[in-house]
């Protein structure tokens, strides 16, 4: 079955294997960007379902099979990307697409037996990018339980820099002062970057008063966001122990990582053969073996006492129940896994603290690496993430070359509006910019911005 696209100037020919969630998500995504998408599934109404939402040619068959790929352009093609439901295909299809085509490749892998093998495949198979979202997924979570009061710890500049985003509660003191008064007065090593009011997004200048009940997100190095936070009165100190609902892959990456820093862990899993794996490969972990959503089993476990609740399930719905209630019963940190972006205004009108949603952790990277691949002239995209529900692009650019962006103090770059320069990785050395500041070779430069589809550093200028 072939839906028919016309060709698209200047973007990228791709086939994306796999329509599940995260496939439907990068299509989305990569779409509207102005590339040119095939999509290849099994799946035949799947297959003509987002074809003809995003009026993309599509291709019922295997993606690993040669003729489906020919069929599918893949002599043409500039990027192939797997994210089928099984690793083993995704490897396949990356492979031969790498034989048969002069192409890129892109496979998702989330299985834990190939999660210390990473490294080793993307070599020996030529492979542009390995993606483990379940493994990110964790990782954002494990970001969230050190540092407890945000509902967000995002990581550029290879772990120097960090992007915090939270809520000014009432009586705080960032509440009715601006931004400048914050610079000037309490603290020039941190920049707020966006802020949310009212269901609005703005990027703010100096002259923008902060309220209560205001989520903001900030940057900073990061051996001072905890300085910063102490400053103005926010607790920072990470959880001492954690209950997980669900013990899928997710779960067991983000117990690996808690207990390696000393977080004690419960998980409550449903099927007993799951559990007797997860006491193997998690022996200082305690497994329980139930359901995570019988009231009884959660109070027996301890729910009313535990410092953090992260709600793993393969269920949304379920999720949210867990989350809702861990938040009525107990004063913990709570963590919500959404895959499906549904009902978003229903959910975020919800108290579910910190919700990630694994799907965009894959789309997030592999947008990154194809703006990096369109445009390859001065600069590349290092790290991308999208904030307040895709309305605003935190963008990392590696500067190689002298531009129009670059040698000049910010003050006088004409700079696009609903624009920052958030900041400066000058050798490791992270700069919060002013107006004198520039940009020069070899930097690495954050850009949060309300635009999309910045490729290189010479987009933020007018």
């Amino acid at each position: 079955m072939f839906k028919q696209k016309k060709s698209v100037k200047n973007g990228l020919k791709i086939i994306i294997v796999g329509c599940g969630k995260v496939g439907a998500t990068i299509v989305q995504q990569l779409s509207r960007e102005g590339h040119e998408i095939t999509i290849i599934d099994k799946r035949a109404e799947r297959v003509q379902e987002i074809a003809d939402m995003y009026d993309i040619m599509g291709i019922v068959g295997n993606g690993a099979s040669y003729s489906v790929q020919m069929d599918a352009g893949i002599q043409n093609t500039d990027l192939l990307i797997a994210v089928t439901d099984s690793d083993e295909l995704n490897l396949l299809c990356c492979t031969i697409a790498k034989r048969v085509g002069d192409c890129s490749a892109i496979a998702r892998v989330r299985t834990p037996d190939y999660s210390h093998e990473v490294g080793y495949l993307r070599d020996r198979l030529g492979l542009a990018m390995i993606i483990n979202p379940e493994m990110q997924a964790a990782s954002e979570a494990a970001r969230i339980l050190y540092l407890p009061t945000a509902l967000e710890v995002n990581s550029f500049a290879h772990g120097q820099a960090e992007l915090i985003k939270f809520k000014i509660p009432e009586g705080n003191t960032l509440d009715g002062i601006t931004v400048s008064y914050l610079g000037k007065h309490i603290t020039n090593a941190v920049l707020i970057c966006a802020v949310e009011r009212g269901g609005e997004v703005y990027i703010p200048a100096g002259d923008f008063q902060l309220q209560k009940d205001d989520v903001i997100s900030f940057v900073a190095p990061r051996k001072m966001v905890r300085e910063f936070l102490d400053a103005i009165g926010v607790k920072t100190n990470r959880v001492k122990n954690t209950m997980i609902i669900g013990g899928g892959k997710s779960a067991y990456y983000l117990a690996r990582q808690l207990l390696n820093v000393g977080i004690d862990v419960k998980i409550i899993e449903i099927n007993r053969a799951r559990c007797e794996e997860l006491s193997t490969l998690l022996p200082k972990a305690i497994i329980i073996n139930g359901d995570g959503t019988d009231e009884e089993l959660l109070k027996e476990a301890g729910i009313e006492t535990a410092e953090s609740f992260v709600a793993l399930t393969g269920i949304d719905e379920e999720n949210i129940l867990l989350t809702l209630h861990a938040g009525h019963v107990s004063q913990a940190k709570v963590i919500t896994k959404i895959n499906r972006i549904t009902f978003k205004d229903v959910i975020n009108s919800l108290d579910l603290g910190s919700v990630i949603y694994p799907r965009f952790i894959t789309s997030e990277a592999i947008i990154a690496y194809v703006r990096a691949k369109k445009n390859s002239t001065s600069s590349n995209i290092e790290t991308l993430y999208h904030m307040f529900d895709s309305r605003v692009e935190a963008i990392e650019f590696r500067v190689d070359r002298q531009s129009k962006a670059t040698g000049t103090p910010l003050m006088h770059l004409p700079l696009k509006k609903n624009l920052l320069v958030s900041f400066i990785n000058r050798n490791g050395r992270i700069i919060i910019p002013n107006g004198t500041s520039t940009i020069e070779v070899g930097d690495t430069v954050m850009i949060v911005t309300t635009h999309e589809g910045l490729v290189d550093i010479r987009d933020i200028l007018r």
